[in-house]
């Protein structure tokens, strides 16, 4: 979950360079993005080419696919959060870049993920990043994201400590979004997950598995 523009009064690169590392420890051992992950590296050719849209420290998305020996990419607003991810995962590369200005290569990539990374910033910023993300996905690659659903544009929350503003989008507008960008919706489902920490709440996490046909 980090990327995004300014949030009262401070920037999401700025919440995040001082969330650091404690991100990792507060949504360690995400049931449902586990399982993507098992589904991304039960489906890829060996080296294929990953990119993971807020990377955040490295781990566990980006450290989990480099070690089953895919090319991967990370991006992510925060510059704390990139230094971190290449300490963390030398074998995978990691730029700082805003999923909203980013600009994929050429042939795009055989798998995209994002989990969280478009929470922290306003609705149509949300849909056109995600359809953003969907074209990158070359024919007959993956796509497996995860995210807080819910039609919510411009909530203040406290977010670990953080004033934050956030929006989302309905279950079902985000996976029409995702068709509308051509993918087919492989696999979807929302779970309750609790972050560690004595003050965390529990939380809804969409997760969708689609794939662009060959």
């Amino acid at each position: 979950m980090s990327q995004a523009p300014r949030s009262g009064g401070v920037s999401a690169a700025e919440v995040f360079d001082a969330v650091g590392v404690r991100y990792e420890e507060v949504f360690a051992d995400v049931p449902g993005q586990l399982a993507a992950l098992d589904w991304l590296t039960g489906s890829l050719p060996p080296g294929a080419r990953v990119l993971d849209v807020g990377s955040g420290t490295g781990r566990p998305v980006a450290e989990t696919l480099a070690r089953a020996g895919y090319a991967v990419t990370g991006i992510d607003v925060s510059a704390e959060m990139v230094r971190l991810a290449r300490e963390r995962v030398p074998a995978a590369s990691f730029e700082q870049a805003d999923v909203r200005s980013y600009r994929a290569p050429e042939g795009g990539y055989d798998a995209v993920c994002a989990f969280f990374p478009l929470l922290v910033m306003d609705q149509p910023e949300v849909e056109r990043s995600l359809s953003a993300m969907a074209s990158w996905v070359a024919p007959g690659g993956a796509f497996a994201m995860a995210t807080v659903p819910g039609d919510v544009r411009g909530l203040d929350i406290v977010w670990m400590g953080h004033r934050v503003t956030v929006s989302s989008l309905a279950t079902e507008d985000q996976l029409r979004v995702l068709r509308e960008a051509g993918l087919e919706i492989v696999h979807h489902h929302t779970a309750l997950y609790r972050p560690h920490g004595p003050e965390a709440e529990p939380e809804p996490h969409l997760y969708v598995h689609a794939r662009r046909p060959a």
